[in-house]
């Protein structure tokens, strides 16, 4: 009977102790989620590129990460499991679109309940040469980030927090003024490079937004990043072209491959003049960090190569 009585006590005992940390894990699941809301909006980004201009829209009424890391090409990523939880948690999921995250499609498959906006939505576009599509890169063109981009994501920011607008209008001015700013500095710059010498030649032909914009021609060994770039006769295309355009300098870009450039550079006797950052910001210390900082970046890297 007493080997009964201590049976039963030490059953009520774990019983009580279960009750106890049940409740503590349930509050201890409320003050998470207390903490998490307080961070505000959780916007997520495809790219760097538009982390950095969503951050400057958002402010402090939420938190900005994205999804292919810097130094990866976001038109070949592999999303891992960790993006799809990242996606998932957020409360909209800010895109390009334009086909450059084919992977996307992935990810919003097993994610039903993240909005997801593409900021290139009623912007002008220039169309891929030799395939089907328009070229994606329209945040090269400064006034594409001023008109679409910023407003876009003003917009769908708005409608998820209308509270915010106030502060989101008043980020978007400030942001605004600051890239009209960078346009004028962009035009101003080019002004110093002689027309006949404005040809841009990159393994990506990521430029075209940028030529338009602000009078290059541009070219590239490739149209669009994929799994087959860089073939013999892409490459003795481009140096033909070196050699009838005479073109001064040559460029690579910081996501990729340089072999390729090299190889151009080596049959051309034409220099590498400098590194061009496309589809991601640069690392720490590059300068290049945030968008205006990255495309100050590039025009000094045009300068030293085409002036």
């Amino acid at each position: 009977m007493k080997t009964q009585k201590t049976f039963l006590f030490i059953i009520s005992a774990v019983l009580v102790l279960s009750l106890v940390l049940v409740g503590c894990s349930s509050e201890r699941a409320a003050q998470q989620d207390k903490e998490d809301k307080s961070g505000g909006l959780q916007v997520v980004t495809s790219i760097s590129i538009l982390a950095d201009i969503a951050r400057n829209v958002v402010g402090e009424r939420g938190q900005v990460t994205y999804i292919v890391p810097i130094g990866e090409e976001p038109e070949c990523y592999e999303p891992v499991p960790s993006n799809f939880q990242k996606v998932s948690n957020a409360d909209i999921f800010f895109a390009n679109g334009l086909g450059m995250e084919e992977w996307l499609r992935k990810i919003v498959s097993n994610v039903s309940d993240t909005e997801v906006v593409y900021l290139t939505t009623g912007a002008p576009t220039i169309p891929l040469i030799g395939r089907d599509g328009a070229d994606p890169h329209l945040w090269l063109n400064v006034q594409h980030v001023s008109d679409y981009y910023v407003n876009n994501i003003l917009a769908a920011l708005i409608r998820l927090d209308p509270e915010g607008e106030k502060e989101y209008r008043r980020n978007a001015e400030l942001y605004i003024a600051q890239l009209q700013e960078l346009d004028a500095w962009i035009v101003d710059q080019v002004e110093q490079i002689d027309p006949d010498r404005r040809m841009i030649v990159i393994s990506e032909n990521a430029l075209k937004y940028f030529g338009e914009a602000y009078g290059f021609d541009t070219a590239g060994i490739w149209e669009l990043n994929s799994h087959a770039e860089g073939t013999p006769q892409q490459i003795s295309r481009v140096i033909d072209l070196v050699q009838s355009r005479q073109v001064p300098a040559l460029f690579v870009e910081a996501t990729v491959d340089r072999r390729y450039m090299e190889a151009v550079a080596k049959d051309t006797g034409v220099p590498i003049a400098g590194e061009i950052h496309t589809d991601a910001l640069g690392l720490e210390g590059s300068g290049a960090e945030t968008y205006i900082g990255m495309m100050k970046h590039n025009v000094n890297s045009l300068l030293m190569g085409l002036r």
